[in-house]
């Protein structure tokens, strides 16, 4: 009972620390899973490949929450390899759970998709999503559940969120450059200051009515600069990418930065931007953005 999946590291449009409500999109960087069920063991062990000592609490509680509801209480191993930096503001934890849970669906030989309604179907991604949610919440990984996150490793593409109730409020397709810078230090969501965000929920607020407006890179502009001054970091990067970016943002609770240009936007310069970032100590990616989002099996 072997299963695989791969699922996708995010940015962030809207930080949901302050209001409960958020906004993050897919990312063509990936995390991979590998799960192998054995009728005849009782627990699931893990493995990171990028980290042998890392916590591995949230990819066993997904791979045992997914056989109790979906299966027979199997248990195994999964493992976890990835291109989504750990500890990063990139999604990490959502990736990791979204490719456990599918890879467990897999291995079940269960069929995954998006549609309820269609008979051959026998759990959605969306289904999927929200149990690796609520198993991030058991691991304590997350303050919010982020469900937002989560969404948009899973879905592709921006996904507006109401965390409080792991609701879908919209998701649309973006067609976007992207440049990520990742200082050396890491920055663990469980650990942010809550009360801080909490303060600029007003800036939250503004932020949440032009992502519902569908102005994606304004939203997530104002966001960075909020989060930014919130959980203590250096704004320069930002204000360096506002005049060669579509969008620049804080994502997550940092420490990455990263920036947007539309396919639209003919005052984008990504490769400015990364000469000046390369002056910066840490490491620069160039990627883009993704639609299709997270799948089990060996493709999508």
């Amino acid at each position: 009972m072997e299963g695989r999946a791969a699922a996708l590291g995010a940015g962030t449009v809207l930080n949901a620390l302050a209001t409960g409500t958020g906004a993050a999109f897919g990312l063509d960087v990936e995390t991979r899973a590998t799960v192998y069920l054995d009728p005849g063991a009782d627990a699931v062990e893990g493995t990171i490949a990028e980290d042998p000592d890392g916590d591995t609490a949230l990819i066993e509680r997904c791979v045992a929450l997914a056989t109790d509801r979906w299966g027979d209480g199997e248990g195994g191993t999964v493992r976890t390899d990835s291109d989504v930096p750990l500890a990063a503001g990139l999604k990490s934890s959502s990736a990791a759970a979204n490719a456990a849970v599918l890879a467990t669906c897999d291995a079940l030989g269960l069929t995954v998709g998006d549609d309820a309604d269609d008979p051959a179907i026998d759990v959605t991604r969306l289904d999927a999503c929200r149990l690796g949610v609520h198993a991030a919440r058991e691991a304590g990984v997350t303050v919010t559940g982020a469900f937002d996150d989560a969404s948009a490793s899973m879905l592709g593409g921006v996904c507006l969120t109401d965390n409080g109730e792991d609701r879908l409020r919209a998701r649309d397709p973006v067609d976007w450059d992207v440049l990520v810078w990742t200082p050396p230090e890491r920055a663990y969501s469980a650990d942010a200051d809550v009360e801080r965000c909490t303060a600029v929920a007003s800036m939250a607020r503004l932020v949440d009515d032009l992502a519902v407006e569908g102005r994606y890179t304004e939203a997530m502009t104002v966001n960075g600069l909020a989060f930014s001054a919130a959980l203590g970091f250096d704004t320069d990067p930002a204000v360096e990418a506002m005049p060669r970016a579509s969008g620049v943002s804080l994502s997550g609770t940092g420490p990455s930065v990263v920036a947007v240009a539309d396919a639209a936007d003919a005052d984008a310069d990504l490769d400015a931007l990364a000469d000046l970032w390369a002056e910066r100590v840490g490491t620069l990616r160039r990627t883009t953005t993704r639609n299709d989002g997270a799948y089990a099996g060996d493709s999508p």
